[in-house]
C-alpha cells in the first residue's frame, strides 16, 4: 500500500511539474485576497446633505476573491490576456457634523455623523499581461456591478457643556440629499462602474502567485442623476492576492 501510495504521489507530482514547464499554455485558477478601498473626488463635503459638512475617513479593508484565466497570446507565454471575474467587498468612511446650529434641540451645541459604508460588488478586469520569468505587470479595464450595499451609522450629540452622548435611537444615514435612508438603501449610488486596473506580481512555475493592484473608478460612485455641484465620488481600491493557476491542456 505504501508503495502503491508513493507511486502515486509521485506520478502526480510529475505530471504537475510538465504542465509547469509550458510557459504559453491557457491556465484557469482561483484568486483570493484582501481589499484596502476608499473614495475620493469633489464637493465630497456635500455627501451627506446641504446641513452636514464632510471629510472622508480612513480606508477600510476589506476581501476579494473569484475566477481567473490565463489566455496566452505568444507561444512563448510572454504575452498574456488575464481576464477574472471576482466578488470584491469595498467601502468608505464618511465623518459629519451639523452646519446648521440653529435647528439643533436647546442644549445641544453639534450632532456628528459617521457613516461607514460596505460595498458589494462583482469586478470583471480584463489585463494584458507581461509574464518576465516569475514577474509579471497587469494592466487594463475593470467592469464593475454594485449588488449590495450596508450602511452604519453612529450619531453624537455635542452638549453646549461640552459633554458628548451617542445617540443609539438613530440607524438611518443620510444621503447626498439630506434625506435619511435605511442601512439596505443603494439607490443613490451608481450601478455600474467602470475602471481602470494595474498591478504586478509573481507567479511560480506550479501556478502559485501573489500580486498587488490599484484600481480606480471613472464613474462617480454617488448617482447624482447629473447635478451640478453635488459630490462626485470614485472608488480606489488596492488588493493583494494570493493565487493559484492551473494548465489546462498542454502544447
Amino acid at each position: 500500500m505504501k508503495k502503491a501510495a508513493l507511486f502515486t504521489l509521485a506520478s502526480l507530482a510529475t505530471a504537475t511539474l510538465a504542465h509547469a514547464q509550458d510557459p504559453g499554455g491557457f491556465r484557469v485558477g482561483v484568486k483570493v485576497g484582501g481589499t484596502y478601498s476608499n473614495i475620493s473626488g469633489d464637493n465630497v463635503q456635500n455627501i451627506t446633505g446641504a446641513n452636514y459638512s464632510s471629510s472622508l475617513g480612513s480606508y477600510k479593508l476589506g476581501y476579494n476573491a473569484g475566477l481567473a484565466f490565463q489566455l496566452p497570446i505568444s507561444s512563448d507565454g510572454f504575452f498574456a490576456i488575464a481576464p477574472e471575474v471576482l466578488y470584491n467587498r469595498k467601502g468608505y468612511e464618511i465623518q459629519s457634523q451639523t452646519t446648521n446650529t440653529a435647528a439643533l434641540p436647546s442644549g445641544v451645541a453639534k450632532i456628528e455623523q459617521e457613516q461607514q459604508r460596505v460595498l458589494h460588488y462583482i469586478d470583471v478586469p480584463v489585463l494584458a499581461r507581461i509574464n518576465a520569468g516569475g514577474l509579471f505587470f497587469e494592466a487594463g479595464p475593470q467592469v464593475s456591478y454594485l449588488f449590495g450595499s450596508r450602511t452604519k451609522t453612529q450619531y453624537t450629540e455635542k452638549r453646549a457643556d461640552g459633554t458628548k452622548v451617542k445617540d443609539e435611537s438613530r440607524s438611518a444615514f443620510l444621503d447626498y440629499t439630506g434625506v435619511s435612508r435605511d442601512e439596505a438603501y443603494k439607490s443613490d449610488l451608481a450601478q455600474f462602474d467602470i475602471g481602470a486596473v494595474a498591478g504586478v506580481g509573481y507567479q511560480s512555475q506550479s501556478g502559485l502567485s501573489i500580486g498587488l493592484r490599484y484600481a480606480r473608478g471613472f464613474n462617480s460612485l454617488i448617482d447624482t442623476k447629473d447635478t451640478d455641484n453635488e459630490p462626485k465620488a470614485f472608488n480606489n481600491a488596492f488588493t493583494l492576492q494570493l493565487g493559484y493557476m492551473l494548465p489546462v491542456g498542454s502544447r
